[in-house]
């Protein structure tokens, strides 16, 4: 189906794996259709509850975009290829199923980016973070300058994205970047457990929590008042009856996301 990237379904966790370990992952425009198209997958199907994005191969996530797409653009061309690629971005960050970064590698540029938009990282411990677009005599086009400020912080982002420089994995740990550093043959399943115990909690209140994380960041919404919202929204749901009934009878709940 895909000829860019593989997806494989198990345990209910779709993991997307950029699919050009000879380019390093790059991302062109085809990866990012064929991103997009999988993205749909996570949020149109039901047997699919979380996601994983990574990298095939050892060396990179995602090193980059393919930069020979870009010797050819116009200022309107290059405004419309950052739109495309902060709409699919955007799809990523908000979907209402936890999608996890599994970063083996080089994540530089465009793989930064994209690991950031995910809702959070998990790193194997050769992996490296940066946005060395100004050697390119370019700027993070894909939400980085927002995303990467909102994580570590203005004058780390800053000092990042002005010089260019890489980060390893456990500096990215320590500036809040990722949440996890592992051994890279321990990467996937140090997901799939933390996605596992996400699966065992009630669908719509996981979807509720994201939107209201999200809201935290946005200026143009009161999240507070979403959060009042949203909980009250959970009171017409069958899981808080389940998830109370469990609790006052001490057994474990079984949600049905209804």
């Amino acid at each position: 189906m895909y000829q860019t990237i593989s997806t494989t379904l198990e345990d209910n966790i779709l993991v997307i794996a950029i699919n050009r370990p000879d380019k390093m992952n790059a991302l062109n425009k085809t990866v990012m259709a064929e991103l997009a198209l999988a993205v749909d997958e996570v949020y149109k199907k039901k047997e699919i509850k979380s996601a994983i994005i990574t990298g095939a191969g050892e060396k990179a996530f995602v090193a980059g975009a393919d930069i020979a797409e870009f010797l050819t653009l116009s200022p309107e061309q290059g405004a419309t290829l950052a739109k495309k690629g902060h709409t699919i971005f955007q799809r990523i960050e908000e979907c209402p199923k936890p999608v996890i970064a599994a970063v083996n590698g080089f994540a530089l540029g465009g793989g930064c980016e994209l690991a950031m938009a995910c809702h959070f990282r998990i790193a194997s411990t050769n992996a490296r973070f940066g946005q060395p677009e100004v050697n390119l005599g370019l700027i993070p086009g894909y939400g980085g300058t927002q995303r990467l400020t909102q994580l570590v912080g203005k004058g780390r982002a800053m000092e990042l994205m002005l010089t260019g420089d890489m980060i390893s994995a456990a500096d990215a740990f320590a500036m809040g970047l990722v949440n996890h550093v592992v051994e890279r043959e321990a990467l996937l399943e140090k997901a799939k457990e933390i996605l596992k115990k996400v699966h065992a909690k009630a669908p719509l209140a996981v979807a509720k929590v994201i939107k209201c994380v999200h809201a935290a960041l946005d200026k143009d919404v009161d999240g507070f008042a979403m959060e009042i919202d949203e909980f009250g929204a959970c009171f017409a749901t069958r899981d808080l009856q389940e998830g109370a009934e469990a609790f006052t009878q001490k057994r474990q709940p079984r949600f049905t996301g209804e």
